[in-house]
This record gives C-alpha cells, sequence and structure tokens, in this order.
C-alpha cells in the first residue's frame, strides 16, 4: 500500500468527521450534498454490479466485465470516477483478502508439499525471464539498468487474476493450479529483492549490505509468523469460535488478516504475502471453512475493486495515438512470457499438459508490477528504455494482457488436443489428486457428502438422529458451528466440518445436491428457515428433512420447500428413522436403538419433594452421552449428570472439573438427574433432595 493510496482514504474518513480542510461542524453541515467519497463508492459498487451483471448476461469472465468498465468509467473515458487513489486503496484490500482466502484452502504441510514448486519451478521462471527480456533489450542498445528494470516487470504475473481463474475452473488444487501457485508465491517472494534492487539500478540504495539485512529482516518476520502458525493461531480460534458469535468471529479473522499482512509489509515483504501467511494460520486451525465464508463476501466486493482500478489506468488516447506500439509490446510480452515459463516448468520435469496451460495462465503481467514501475520511473528508469511515453505503453499493454487472459488460457485447450495422448504410465487415475491420492470419496473441504446423510447444525435432536442413523448402519456426515459438537464428532471418527451451512457457496462447494437428504435439525428456528431458504437456491431437488416448533413455523418451513417437516410433539429422531431407513429395517428395531438414550423425566415422588422440581420434570432430551466440554479439553468423567431445565449433560462433582455443577450455578438450573444407565435418582442444587 503507497502513502498515497492511504491518503484517499484518510481524506475521506476526515471529510467524513467534518474536519478535512480545516472545516468546521457547522461549516461542514452548511454544505448541501454528500461527502466526495461517499459519491466515489457509490459510483464503485454501481458499477460493479453493473459490470458483474452485464458478464452475466453476455456469458463473460467477471474479471473481464470489470475491468473493462473500469476502462470505460475511467479519467481516459467517461471520467465518472476522479479518485483513483480511493480506488486503488480499496483494489489492494481486494488482493490482500484474495491471498487470504487462498491460504486458508492451503496447510503448511501441503505448501510443504509444493516447495520444489515455490523455490525451484518459481526461482527459473522468475530468473529466466529476468535474464531473457534483458538480453534481448541490451542486444537492441537499451541501457543494462533499463533492461533489467524491465525485465523485472515482466516477471511478475498476476496472482489475482490467475488463482481467479484456477477458481471458476475448479482447478486450484489440480496439478496445473498447485504449479501455477508455486510460481506466483516466489514472485511474491522476488518483489521483495526487486523492491531494493531497483534504487540500486537507479544508483541509489544502501548496496549489497542493505539487501541482504532487509531480506534477513523479512525472513525473520515469516519465520514468526509460520511458528505463530503452529502455537499461538489454532488455540486463539478456539477461543473466539466458541463465543458462537458471527461478529466476533468475523473482525477476529479480519484482524488476523490485516495485522498479519501489516507486519509483513514493515519487513519490507507485500502485503499480499503477509496476507497469504494469514491465511495459513487459520488453515492449520479447525475452522478455515468457516473463516472461508465470513470473508467470501468482503472478498468479492473488494477484489471488483482491483479489476476496476486495473481498468482506470489504461488512457484510451493513448492508446489510439500508439496502438501499434501497444499491440506490439503486449504480443511480445505474452509470447517471451509463454515461451520462458513453459521451459521453466519442462526443466522441473512437467510434461507439456501442465507446462503449456500454467504459461498461458501466468502470461500476462502483474498487478505489483505497477508498484515497481511507479518507484522505478520516479527514480528515472523507464520500460524498454522508452523514456517518459514507456510508462504509457507498459500500463496499456498489461491492461490488454490481464482483459486477454481468459482468452490466452483458453487456447490450451485446442492446444493440447494436438499432442499425442499420454502413455497408460503417465497418466493418472480417474478421482485422483495431483499426487495420485483418491479422493473420490471426499468432498470439498474433505467431508464425504455423495449418497449420504447430511445433517446441518448439531443440536440436541440432531445429536440423538445422528447416533440413531449410526447404529442402523446409516452413514451421515455433519456441518456445524459448535467447536464442542465437532469434538465430539472427531472423538468418534464421524465426518463433520466447523463451516456456516447458511452460505450458499459453501453448500456449492460441498455438492450438497448430490447427498441422500438433508437433515436441518437445528435448535435456533430462525437459523432453520435460513438455513432451509439457501439451499433451496443451491438444491432444489434434494430431499430435505426439518423439524417446526409451532403450526406457524411448520407453515413455513413447508412453504420454503421442505418435504418432510417433523412436528415438535413427535420423537425428531424416531421420524428422521422412520423416513431414511431401508424397509428391511424394523420399527422394534429403531426403536431399540433408540431407546439407550430416551428423553428423561422425573417421577412424581421427584416432583413432590421440591418446589424447583415441579417446575423442571422434564421430558428433556440429553444433548449428548458424554460430557461435551471434557472431550473439547481432552478430558475425562467419572459419571455424567443432565440438566433437567435444558438437556445439558455434564461430568459429576467427582470428576476432574465438574461441569454439571458449573452449568447450574452459571445459568440458574437447579435440578440435575443421574445420565447413568440404570440410575434415575435426581438432585436439586438449592434443597439438595435425592429420591
Amino acid at each position: 500500500m503507497t502513502v498515497r493510496g492511504w491518503t484517499g482514504w484518510g481524506a475521506a474518513l476526515l471529510a467524513l468527521a467534518g474536519v478535512a480542510g480545516g472545516s468546521t461542524a457547522a461549516e461542514g453541515a452548511a454544505h448541501a450534498g454528500p461527502p466526495a467519497f461517499l459519491v466515489q463508492l457509490t459510483l464503485l459498487l454501481i458499477v460493479s454490479a453493473l459490470a458483474a451483471y452485464g458478464s452475466f448476461r453476455l456469458r463473460l469472465l467477471p474479471i473481464i466485465g470489470f475491468l473493462l468498465a473500469g476502462v470505460l468509467v475511467g479519467p481516459g473515458a467517461l471520467g465518472l470516477i476522479r479518485d483513483p487513489e480511493l480506488i486503488s486503496a480499496a483494489s489492494e484490500v481486494g488482493v490482500m483478502l484474495l491471498l487470504f482466502t487462498i491460504g486458508i484452502e492451503f496447510s503448511l504441510e501441503r505448501l510443504s508439499r509444493i516447495a520444489r514448486l515455490i523455490f525451484l519451478g518459481g526461482g527459473l521462471q522468475v530468473g529466466l525471464t529476468v535474464l531473457a527480456a534483458a538480453g534481448a533489450l541490451l542486444a537492441f542498445g537499451v541501457g543494462a539498468a533499463d533492461a533489467v528494470f524491465t525485465g523485472c516487470l515482466l516477471a511478475l504475473s498476476s496472482t489475482a487474476i490467475v488463482m481467479k481463474l484456477l477458481g471458476e475452473r475448479g482447478e486450484t488444487n489440480a496439478r496445473t493450479g498447485q504449479v501455477s501457485l508455486g510460481i506466483l508465491i516466489f514472485q511474491d517472494l522476488a518483489v521483495v529483492l526487486m523492491v531494493l534492487m531497483i534504487p540500486m539500478l537507479a544508483g541509489q540504495g544502501g548496496g549489497a549490505a542493505g539487501v541482504l539485512l532487509a531480506l534477513a529482516k523479512a525472513g525473520g518476520i515469516i519465520a514468526l509468523v509460520l511458528v505463530a502458525a503452529r502455537r499461538v493461531v489454532p488455540p486463539l480460534m478456539e477461543v473466539v469460535a466458541r463465543t458462537c458469535s458471527t461478529e466476533i468471529f468475523l473482525l477476529a479473522v479480519v484482524a488476523l488478516c490485516f495485522g498479519t499482512a501489516s507486519l509483513t509489509a514493515l519487513a519490507g515483504v507485500s502485503l499480499a504475502l503477509g496476507a497469504f501467511l494469514a491465511g495459513l494460520l487459520v488453515s492449520e486451525s479447525r475452522y478455515g471453512a468457516q473463516a472461508m465464508g465470513e470473508i467470501l463476501p468482503l472478498q468479492i466486493l473488494f477484489s471488483a475493486a482491483f479489476f476496476l482500478s486495473v481498468g482506470l489506468q489504461l488512457d484510451l488516447g493513448f492508446v489510439a495515438g500508439n496502438l501499434g506500439l501497444v499491440l506490439g509490446a503486449a504480443a511480445l510480452i505474452a509470447l517471451l512470457k509463454v515461451l520462458v515459463t513453459s521451459f521453466s516448468v519442462r526443466l522441473l520435469g512437467e510434461s507439456w499438459r501442465t507446462a503449456l496451460p500454467v504459461a498461458l495462465l501466468t502470461g500476462q503481467v502483474g498487478e505489483f508490477s505497477f508498484v515497481l514501475a511507479t518507484t522505478g520511473a520516479a527514480l528515472g528508469l523507464s520500460f524498454a528504455g522508452l523514456g517518459e511515453r514507456g510508462t504509457g505503453v507498459f500500463i496499456a499493454a498489461t491492461v490488454l494482457l490481464m482483459a486477454f487472459t481468459p482468452a490466452l488460457a483458453a487456447l490450451g485447450g485446442p492446444l493440447l488436443a494436438r499432442l499425442p495422448s499420454p502413455t497408460p504410465a503417465g497418466t493418472r487415475a480417474a478421482g485422483t489428486d495431483a499426487t495420485g491420492e483418491d479422493r473420490r470419496g471426499d468432498g470439498a473441504h474433505g467431508l464425504p457428502v455423495a449418497d449420504r446423510v447430511v445433517f446441518l447444525g448439531y443440536g440436541a435432536h440432531a445429536r440423538l438422529s445422528a447416533r440413531a442413523l449410526s447404529r442402523a448402519g446409516q452413514p451421515y456426515s455433519v456441518v456445524t458451528r459448535s467447536p464442542d459438537g465437532a469434538s465430539e464428532l472427531q472423538g468418534r471418527g464421524a465426518p463433520v466440518l466447523i463451516a456456516d451451512y447458511t452460505r450458499a457457496g459453501l453448500l456449492r462447494e460441498l455438492n450438497i445436491e448430490s447427498a441422500r437428504a438433508v437433515v436441518i435439525a437445528d435448535d435456533d428456528p430462525e437459523m432453520t428457515e435460513r438455513s432451509l431458504s439457501v439451499l433451496r437456491t443451491v438444491a432444489p431437488q434434494v430431499r430435505v428433512i426439518t423439524r417446526a416448533t409451532s403450526p406457524e413455523g411448520f407453515a413455513g418451513l413447508q412453504a420454503l420447500g421442505a418435504q418432510h417437516v417433523l412436528s415438535a410433539h413427535k420423537e425428531v429422531a424416531a421420524g428422521i428413522l422412520d423416513l431414511l431407513t431401508p424397509p428391511e429395517v424394523t420399527r422394534a428395531e429403531l426403536s431399540r436403538h433408540l431407546a439407550e438414550h430416551p428423553p428423561v423425566t422425573l417421577s412424581a415422588t421427584q416432583r413432590a419433594q421440591c418446589e424447583h422440581a415441579a417446575h423442571n420434570a422434564g421430558p428433556v432430551t440429553p444433548e449428548s452421552d458424554v460430557c461435551l466440554e471434557c472431550v473439547a479439553a481432552g478430558d475425562t468423567w467419572v459419571h455424567l449428570r443432565v440438566c433437567m431445565t435444558c438437556g445439558h449433560v455434564g461430568c459429576c462433582d467427582s470428576s476432574k472439573n465438574r461441569h454439571a455443577t458449573r452449568h447450574a450455578q452459571g445459568q440458574g438450573h437447579p435440578v440435575i438427574r443421574s445420565a447413568e444407565p440404570g440410575e434415575d435418582w435426581a438432585y436439586c442444587y438449592e434443597h439438595r433432595w435425592t429420591k
């Protein structure tokens, strides 16, 4: 982020506060109309929405729509957006959030598996591109400083565009995506060295000692971040997730992203690489999918700002006056990068079927090259030795290459079709990933979904239903936001994903429409309706079973598209089993499955002994057959007790943590009952009775 970029935001905030330019609150009130920054942001949102809609209608990638919209509304055309600094600031946030989401999808283990692609593949691509570009320019009489400077500009590719395209094509985890990501990560690392080299090329800077010191500082910061990934962030995310507050979770995730990026930027590492490292931190916890769901809407908004900002920099008048030079530069850049990158990937031992798509995807020039170009121009360096005109040619050629990247990448299919078919030894079995492992049984995020019962939410009714399905031999998977519920399931070896199941993007990634049935048994009626509404937009045909707590809720859930709505008066677990078990499983067998954990009540004698018992007689459904808090902490217990007010199950006072008593005191629930098989005694904390 440049100082100038942040100035746009600062001026906007000062204008909002009524203090910009020394104006008082009274003077601000006297001015009519909205603040200038609000007009610009409103235009940004309107243009983004129209560009996205136009791309949808024309069946274009949104990236192209945003780039063209930026050109149209920029100063070189209609001139509607006149504050490029403010849009530039938003675009940098977009790049950060994009790299953050990419980092979430990876883990340190997965990253270590592509270390060779990063350092060898990326090193070859960057080094050979700089050498090839500089050598060609030197041959045409361009000065050494300008030649090397131009090579640095061309060596970088657009991480935002490449990863967006890979995501839309579902190839992020394919071999093409893995090799591309490795090269892009190295390019981001190389930016650090390039930023330090440019002043030296211009005859300034601190020399080799200064470069080594800066690199050592950057390496130390990265090492600190990686240590935090193992030691600090996972327990911190556990604390935040246990609040079950969407607001707290979102704020914590965004703060982690921005904080890590700012920390790395202080060490001279790019903001985008810092954001990627922050994503790795989150991926080391159990909450990567949930973080992805929360951050994705923000990422989409700011990514649109990034692509618009790229289009804003294209001056149509300059392009018209230098059309031949611009088109020639764009063609030569694309040709150079495709050839060099293909050669680099082939040196890694990859086949042409990987090398060519990677080269075509990374054939454009990256967003960080704009920063390097601005820095170099201020120090007297120029693109290809063209002087002041070089900056305009570079920007125009870069924008054109970015806009045509989808078309360039699409050439891979026809070109690969001309290659001979791979030999059997070189082919990968259907359903295997880049490492050759069979992934056909796993869905997105490693959660199996196809032909399974999928629970969205894991409240008390879902717990009973899931256990009953397990005893009946019916496979199921669970998506929950509860850390305790996830710990219980993980302890039993059941497939579970911690994520927000009201996010349409997550349900699409899971391919939820392939499920045998979806059970929405959330204890919160509002969450149930919201989940069902989103589910029906993603998978209108999937079979849905849910539960209503009132006649109005029953009608509402039916209107939203639930085929089976169980009433509050019917045992939910039994109802779900009736609907989902095969015909050969008899009702007697189902009753036996459910009899192990039935709803519990107090006897008439117990109710008569205490006024609290009279109001807390049950029936209540025990939320589990384990102490969830002990499971989450990795502890054991002696005996279990169930709260007769809410069904909470906790460990007894002979256990280490005394969770039953802690719950009773914290919630003001006075009566507990034994949850041990064969025991029916009860206890009131205030009156201390047992029979």
